[in-house]
């Protein structure tokens, strides 16, 4: 785990180190002044790159850094933070972005447990919003930027009602034809981690597997129940509880969307945000065939009752016909 900065130093000549609000394995996440510009307040990222790796690959891991801080620099998006600043001290580097005030959804989710009620539908709706501008935003930038952490303590609620998708931990850049560029750290938060971005299904990632994360983010926030990790999902594909078995109040239109976002298989969710946003929000919009598993199913074992008429219909009709062919 790598030894925190002490409060008060000052980084880069600039950035002076108040206090740690996030710590992870490869670094942690401060609140620092901007000196330069005096009362600005800023979160500054460290990763530390661990140094019994061999050189080669210290070497591209830190230019892996440069090419994303050099890309994400660029992002302008009124749900994303701008990211200012980026440099390196000795074996660390460093991403310094906007400070988010407020409280992350995860504490926001706590709290209406606690309380033993759910957050409203209307609220995480508003939210599902704002996040999906965010990622069709990033989706949509040249190459393609997949975020590949997308969760409840990552979205922040500004004290004006913004939402903000905090952290760029885990940000990958796809090159046409979905080929990795880069790849920050770290494998996702195992909650609303999709099978492929494991490696067990199609072996890579793609705006899908943010899709995948954004549900089960949603689920979680209406129901107040993590989705269950996609192994044991992939064990057992029915063991997920439909969403409105825990909070009724959800409504069957949002529940049918966050399910078919959190199909184990990329093929089998929604290709784009904007099919997903439609799914949420546009009332007539058609389900996902893989979604609507009795579109699968054999009519015979659907409905049973149906079944026993229409064999009767037809014998009656194979009677008739037999009668017919005699008097003939």
């Amino acid at each position: 785990m790598p030894v925190p900065i002490k409060a008060g130093t000052v980084l880069h000549d600039r950035y002076q180190i108040k206090q740690i609000i996030g710590q992870g394995g490869m670094g942690c996440i401060y609140l620092a002044e901007d000196q330069r510009l005096e009362g600005r307040l800023c979160a500054v990222k460290e990763v530390e790159y661990d140094l019994a790796f061999p050189e080669e690959m210290l070497n591209e891991a830190r230019d892996q850094f440069q090419r994303e801080a050099t890309v994400l620099a660029r992002l302008d998006h009124p749900n994303l933070p701008k990211v200012s600043d980026f440099f390196s001290i000795g074996e660390r580097d460093y991403l310094v972005m906007d400070y988010v005030p407020g409280k992350d959804l995860r504490q926001l989710m706590i709290e209406a447990r606690q309380k033993q009620t759910f957050l409203p539908e209307e609220d995480v709706l508003d939210w599902a919003s704002q996040i999906a501008d965010a990622l069709k935003y990033l989706h949509t930038q040249d190459p393609p930027i997949v975020h590949r952490d997308i969760k409840p303590s990552n979205l922040k609620l500004t004290p004006n009602g913004l939402l903000k998708l905090v952290d760029f931990g885990l940000v990958k850049m796809l090159a046409p034809g979905e080929v990795t560029i880069t790849i920050l750290q770290g494998q996702g938060t195992a909650l609303y981690t999709p099978l492929e971005q494991y490696g067990g299904d199609s072996g890579h990632t793609d705006a899908r597997s943010d899709i995948f994360a954004f549900g089960g983010t949603l689920y979680h926030l209406l129901t107040n129940e993590p989705p269950l990790n996609v192994r044991e999902r992939f064990l057992n594909p029915d063991a997920l509880p439909r969403a409105r078995t825990i909070n009724s109040n959800i409504s069957v239109r949002t529940e049918r969307a966050i399910h078919w976002a959190l199909q184990l298989h990329p093929e089998d969710r929604p290709n784009d945000i904007d099919a997903f946003v439609k799914a949420l929000f546009v009332e007539d919009a058609p389900a996902s065939k893989t979604y609507r598993r009795d579109r699968l199913q054999p009519k015979l074992v659907q409905k049973p009752e149906m079944a026993l008429l229409y064999l009767a219909g037809s014998l009656m009709v194979i009677s008739l016909l037999l009668t017919l062919i005699r008097n003939f």
